[in-house]
């Protein structure tokens, strides 16, 4: 009897010592990452994003820059370096700027905070602050969250973000689809709070001359365009017909689908802009394609790729369907 309440005591004391060492519960995280949150005056990190969202995986060098309260820099390098871009907001407004092209894209938008961005500690920490339903395991060395999002794509409709326990920084993201299938995994490997900033980091024209000092402008194209053709159709809506029209940069290619949610894709070769002075989008917003940032208003989606400019354009089709039509815009096979 003596050894029972021995072993029991032990188990007890045991017990404390585990309590005492700093176990936390979940109430105690997400205690430690609000005050984290509204206490931060910014952070510098670096990451690799996988996108498995389109035809074939896509890989993505990933560099944030925030300071507090609503500047930001999101630096995305893919392996075309063509396609490398960046968000950027300051007080004149939110920027979208492609290097090789000397392009960019102004909005009055309230991105970042109008929906759920893998790339952003803040946006995280948001996403697991908000969620209720949230769940909540502790490993030896993290802690990991899955909660519900609000993506742009709505196929990406749950998420699970893993942090490290020393310092709660952001580890890992996977968000998946209705089936849990991963579709985009980030994986951090460089994150560094408060730190500091030099005059000019989130200015429009700096970031733009230094990007094209790593990311030169794109050479003129010296092979034909090959039309592409958008692999997803809503429901009612077929093909009609396409026109090829000469202009004085070269063949613009008109794709008209007709029926219930109709819409016309065009696409021409890209030309690079001769001044960086923003085109300015009234009511606009960046939108994320996968493998491209995008320009969406509310009857159009606007993007370049491989050398080639986009333009999606309809009346019928709500914001959601049209952004699932431009990311399905890769087959080549003739109609």
């Amino acid at each position: 009897m003596k050894r029972a309440r021995w072993f029991v005591a032990l188990g007890l004391i045991f017990t404390l010592m585990l309590v005492g060492c700093g176990e936390k519960t979940q109430e105690d995280v997400i205690g430690d990452l609000d005050k984290k949150l509204t206490e931060m005056n910014g952070y510098k990190a670096k990451a690799t994003m996988t996108l498995q969202t389109g035809k074939d995986p896509q890989m993505y060098e990933v560099e944030v820059w925030h300071q507090r309260k609503s500047f930001y820099r999101v630096a995305l390098k893919n392996q075309n370096k063509d396609q490398s871009q960046i968000i950027l907001r300051n007080d004149d407004g939110v920027f979208v700027l492609t290097p090789a092209l000397n392009k960019s894209f102004r909005f009055q938008s309230d991105w970042p905070t109008n929906s759920s961005q893998v790339y952003l500690f803040d946006s995280l920490v948001q996403d697991i602050l908000m969620d209720p339903e949230r769940k909540f395991t502790a490993t030896d060395e993290h802690y990991v969250f899955q909660t519900s999002t609000n993506y742009q794509n709505k196929n990406l409709n749950s998420q699970e973000v893993t942090l490290n326990k020393k310092d709660l920084s952001p580890r890992q993201v996977k968000i998946m689809n209705a089936d849990l299938e991963v579709l985009v995994q980030l994986d951090f490997t460089e994150f560094a709070l408060d730190p500091s900033f030099n005059d000019g980091d989130f200015d429009m024209e700096r970031n733009m001359t230094g990007a094209q000092m790593d990311v030169p402008t794109m050479a003129e194209p010296s092979e034909p365009m090959t039309v592409h053709y958008p692999m997803y159709e809503p429901q009612g809506t077929e093909f009609a017909g396409s026109q090829e029209i000469e202009t004085e940069n070269g063949k613009r290619v008109v794709l008209q689908y007709e029926g219930e949610r109709s819409y016309t894709l065009i696409q021409e070769q890209s030309q690079i802009v001769p001044a960086s002075i923003p085109m300015h989008v009234s009511e606009g917003e960046p939108v994320d394609l996968g493998f491209t940032i995008g320009v969406m208003t509310e009857e159009s989606i606007m993007w370049s790729y491989n050398g080639v400019d986009f333009f999606l354009a309809s009346q019928d089709l709500d914001q959601e369907e049209m952004m699932a039509i431009a990311r399905s815009v890769y087959g080549t096979l003739e109609k």
